[in-house]
């Protein structure tokens, strides 16, 4: 590379190692993970259809993506780790070593590898992981709804601007058409000061959302202080999209990583709390690092394996060290998600406190 840096053909083969262990670490995860969810999906649809295994194999193929990215942090760790214990065994780290060649030079190229790889994932990856998930809970609930995709659960929105508010009440939702069933609408006014007033109630049969208004048919409508009035069918403005109207309030591990920060905006517009939604981004974007700071740690950890009558303890202080790093970002999760601190922070500690104990230790292997 002209200009710029370029491995040497010791960094070239400790990447070559990385990448092929990382490869190895991905499919035992990705399989163990596939296996629990053929089973899961297995049980949770035979109440209501009888499905072949092609079937079941080909949901489970949607719903595993997600929940394999959640896992890659451990693939890096583990992947990493038997990258680098491979090469203490066969004595080629004491080899480098001895002929000067510094940790921080075939370290770099695992860490420069998982930076790559966890960008890759977070732009492409993710997105289509997600897209996969959103369909299964679609092809799921379908298959428990019957042949009407009908959604049998409460549905509730909200929508608005500056001047009105409405609350949105449904009993049930046909996927198929978008239908709501048993509808109610609650209308509120926002003063100048912000305040909201209740001005109006709409109760109708069915509401669908189409070309930015709701079709109300076999309505009942009465604002404060007057009678109620029947309408056979009555459209009401609305400021949402056709598909916004459900996935705006998506769960955030179906949401694409690019459409999140829109959805942020109008979740935050209609007047509700994005905190899960800004927690789940700010984690995305905080995973490259973290892919890269459990690449180094497992690296920088391997290389204090100096004798074979190690590798015992070795792995037991990688496992401990694997659940220690999901406890802290499952802990700092919840306290995100609960608004004890901010999202912001919840989503970054647990990578920056990751990539300064690996630097910590690499600094004290290398340099004393």
């Amino acid at each position: 590379m002209t200009g710029g840096y370029t491995f040497t053909r010791i960094e070239r083969y400790v990447l070559f190692q990385v990448l092929k262990a990382l490869g190895v670490s991905l499919a035992v995860i990705a399989g163990l993970v596939m296996l629990i969810d053929f089973v899961e999906v297995s049980r949770s649809v035979s109440r209501y259809a009888d499905l072949g295994a092609a079937r079941l194999f080909g949901l489970t193929l949607m719903k595993s993506p997600a929940v394999i990215l959640q896992l890659l942090p451990f693939v890096f760790l583990f992947g990493t780790l038997a990258a680098f214990v491979g090469l203490n065994r066969r004595s080629e780290l004491v080899a480098m070593r001895a002929a000067g060649v510094s940790a921080w030079r075939f370290v770099f190229p695992a860490g420069v590898a998982a930076l790559i790889i966890g960008v890759l994932t977070v732009t492409t990856l993710h997105p289509l992981a997600a897209s996969l998930d959103g369909g299964y809970e679609r092809e799921r609930a379908r298959i428990r709804g019957g042949t009407g995709g009908a959604e049998q659960s409460a549905i509730w929105l909200r929508e608005g601007d500056d001047n009105r508010q409405i609350v949105i009440r449904a009993d049930s939702r046909n996927r198929a058409t978008g239908r709501l069933n048993d509808v109610s609408f609650f209308i509120y006014t926002v003063g100048q000061d912000g305040a909201r007033s209740f001005s109006e109630r709409i109760d109708a049969d069915t509401a669908t959302l189409s070309s930015g208004s709701w079709r109300l048919t076999d309505a009942r409508g009465a604002s404060v202080g007057q009678q109620a009035r029947a309408y056979a069918s009555l459209d009401l403005p609305s400021s949402i999209a056709d598909d916004d109207a459900f996935n705006q309030f998506a769960d955030p591990d179906s949401t694409p990583f690019w459409s999140l920060p829109p959805q942020i905006a109008r979740i935050e517009a209609a007047g509700f709390s994005a905190t899960e939604h800004r927690l789940k981004f700010q984690q995305l974007l905080a995973t490259p690092l973290m892919f890269a700071a459990m690449s180094i740690l497992a690296a920088a950890f391997s290389l204090r394996l100096m004798r074979l009558g190690d590798l015992a303890r070795m792995s037991v202080a990688a496992v401990i060290l694997g659940f220690a790093f999901f406890f802290i970002n499952q802990f700092t999760a919840a306290l995100g998600a609960a608004e004890a601190i901010p999202p912001f922070l919840a989503a970054w500690l647990p990578p920056i406190l990751t990539a300064l104990s690996a630097f910590t230790l690499l600094f004290y292997t290398e340099d004393g």
